[in-house]
């Protein structure tokens, strides 16, 4: 399996006492004095490898909390956002798949309005044209679900959750948009359905997979969401060995179907380790390790409720993932040693984000630190709450229009490789760590092998040079400089990004705009401007590393 890694940097110097560099690059062209952070890398050897897939995305169960929302999967806008988001998983899954029972019928809903899609009677699954929605349809279906939403955040303060019931409607919609996307469906099955003896009851998802097969749908699963807080949630509690029997039932019951005895099944999704979350993760490994394929744990910086603009430019705030991933890890290993580790669910904030910040571009910087530190720590895929759904920590907002954040997305996917090379920095003693970089070969889908990519992030509100000999002697670079629509600290909370001055946006509901580079002069340094992020694309970096194909370098 190929393997994204990144390598981190902390590092921001405001004084460079002893250097002496000729001039800067950046996409302005512009020179000034000595660099802030001079890097030193190895273009020789390949560190570590993640799945093509490492950027994933999720999509809420609670956009099933009434099975007319599911329509909007039909949207042609969202299909065209989604499509430029692969190769990737589309997670379906969250607190609200424990409280879903499949409840098959041939019919849809009476008096809907709806389009009648593949009908009630067949058995053939929608075609990607037939899921299409209708201009018309798609408006209302937006205005009933931002007036719905504040029902789901009432349902989430509150703990109080209502059983949902969904057909084979939803599965259909959602096995074809993510067909017609692009994407790996998984489907998180309920976990709270137990017997007397506090088992798993397994009757509900049988009947699903066998309907789900009846239909040849290609599809993974998993079993649960945050098992550590059903008892908050629902008053039930399950200890980690018994999560384990349930995810081995399941394999069991995977290995009776030719179509899925091969299809992944990931868990537990075990909330970030605390307290007993831990013993909850011990258990399942003791006994469900070997039925997983992958061990899932979800991850958010903050408290979407209490948070603040500080939170999201803090570097401890941003280092804090390595201490919970390291600690998984560790865990994991210690049981069952190779066994994969992924984020199978993660953001900013968690409480469904911070409103005005986890949807704006001050959310950017946790989103690609979180992508550079994981994959460095050796997280094979990282799955982003939310692609569409309630809360605020959204890829797509409620008019189904993209977010500085998905532009962020598009942008990793199409210039950052599998591959991650060895880099140091130097600079000034004492200073903070404003400044955070990665090195990658870049994605040979859009650039020859030995091309590298260097992904770049300035917290600070004071602009900032980055030297790099041994990749400026290249003299093409081409840079992809984000900002936000205003400048200075106001400009965070916009929720329009510039790329290379210009505000993104789609051309219409089946187009994105070119996300071109910027040429920029031969010169010795990169400058990254107050609060942005960026990619440099070093295309004549002949890198010996990313000139090679890799295998699985675990």
């Amino acid at each position: 399996m190929t393997r994204v890694v990144l390598l981190l940097f902390w590092v921001l110097c405001d004084r460079t006492d002893g250097l002496h560099i000729r001039g800067d690059r950046d996409f302005n062209g512009t020179l000034s004095g000595a660099p802030d952070v001079v890097a030193d890398v190895d273009l020789s050897a390949v560190i570590r490898l993640v799945d093509p897939r490492f950027l994933s995305v999720t999509i809420d169960a609670s956009l099933a909390s009434e099975e007319k929302f599911m329509y909007l999967l039909g949207s042609p806008k969202i299909r065209t956002l989604a499509k430029a988001l692969t190769p990737g998983f589309l997670r379906f899954g969250g607190t609200r798949q424990d409280f879903m029972v499949f409840t098959p019928r041939r019919s849809h809903l009476p008096d809907s309005g709806f389009p009648a899609g593949n009908g009630s009677n067949s058995l053939s699954a929608p075609s990607c044209d037939e899921l299409e929605l209708p201009s018309w349809l798609e408006e209302r279906l937006t205005e009933e679900w931002t007036r719905h939403q504040p029902v789901l955040l009432k349902e989430d303060l509150q703990r109080k959750y209502r059983r949902v019931k969904f057909t084979e409607f939803t599965v259909d919609l959602l096995h074809a948009f993510a067909n017609c996307s692009g994407l790996d469906l998984i489907f998180g099955l309920n976990a709270l359905l137990r017997t007397a003896d506090n088992s798993w009851n397994s009757s509900n998802a049988r009947s699903l997979l066998q309907y789900c097969q009846s239909r040849r749908y290609r599809m993974n699963w998993e079993l649960g969401n945050e098992p550590n807080s059903y008892e908050k949630k629902a008053g039930v509690r399950v200890d980690g060995v018994q999560l384990g029997l349930d995810f081995t039932r399941l394999r069991e019951m995977m290995s009776e179907s030719k179509l899925y005895q091969d299809a992944g099944l990931y868990g537990p999704d075990v909330g970030q380790p605390r307290e007993h979350r831990v013993d909850i993760l011990e258990g399942f490994l003791k006994t469900g390790a070997e039925a997983v394929d992958a061990c899932t744990w979800h991850h958010y910086y903050v408290n979407g409720r209490d948070t603040s603009l500080d939170d999201f430019l803090d570097p401890e705030v941003l280092d804090s993932l390595a201490v919970k991933t390291k600690e998984v890890m560790e865990k994991v290993q210690l049981v069952s040693p190779g066994k994969t580790v992924w984020l199978g669910e993660t953001s900013s904030a968690y409480g469904g984000g911070a409103l005005g910040l986890s949807d704006t571009f001050v959310a950017g910087f946790m989103w690609l630190d979180k992508l550079g530190l994981g994959a460095t720590l050796g997280l094979d895929v990282v799955m982003r709450q939310v692609f569409v759904g309630s809360g605020s920590y959204h890829l797509v907002d409620d008019e189904l229009d993209p977010l500085p954040d998905y532009w962020l997305s598009v942008l990793y996917k199409r210039l950052v490789g599998p591959e991650v090379l060895k880099v140091e920095a130097f600079c000034a003693p004492g200073r903070s760590r404003r400044v955070r970089l990665y090195l990658h070969c870049s994605n040979t889908n859009s650039y020859s092998r030995g091309a590298v990519t260097l992904m770049s992030m300035n917290l600070s509100e004071k602009p900032v040079s980055v030297s790099a000999p041994a990749l400026v002697s290249s003299s093409t670079v081409e840079a992809f400089v984000l900002q936000a629509e205003r400048p200075g600290e106001e400009g965070l909370y916009s929720r329009s990004v510039k790329l290379n001055g210009d505000v993104l946006k789609m051309v219409d509901d089946k187009t994105l705009p070119d996300l071109t580079g910027t040429r920029l002069p031969p010169a010795e340094r990169l400058r990254l401007p107050a609060f942005s992020l960026a990619f440099f694309v070093f295309t004549d970096a002949r890198a010996a590393a990313c000139r090679r194909r890799h295998g699985d370098l675990r």
